[in-house]
Order: structure tokens, then sequence, then C-alpha cells
């Protein structure tokens, strides 16, 4: 049986709230977690509310391109 695409792909979250605040003054960094999630189930991009470090808060954080 041949294997197509992998049906659980490795996605990165990035913290959108660094990335609007970064353009406007300096950021220690940017706040990223790595997870995985199922393709059939979840085909659109996903965005989980996950705790930023940088900004100190739970914040919204969206999946972005590797």
């Amino acid at each position: 049986m041949a294997k197509g695409k992998d049906v659980r792909v490795t996605i990165i979250l990035e913290c959108t709230g660094c990335v609007r605040n970064d353009i406007k003054n300096e950021s220690a960094g940017i706040s990223r977690y790595i997870t995985q999630k199922n393709r059939h189930n979840t085909p659109s991009r996903l965005e989980l509310r996950k705790f930023c470090p940088n900004c100190y808060k739970h914040t919204i954080h969206g999946e972005i391109k590797k």
C-alpha cells in the first residue's frame, strides 16, 4: 500500500501580538510553539490562545509557513 501525504503535519505557531509590535519598537523575540495538526480535520490555518513570555499574557498564536 503506497503512502500519500502525511495526515499529521508539524506546524509552527507564532504570536500575532509580537509580530505587530515588532515594527514599532525592538522586541526581545517572537514567541513560537511547535505542534502537530491533522490535515483532514483542520484544513484551514490553526489559531490557538497560548502564553507569550514576551507579551506576558495569553495571546493568539497563528500558524506560519515553514
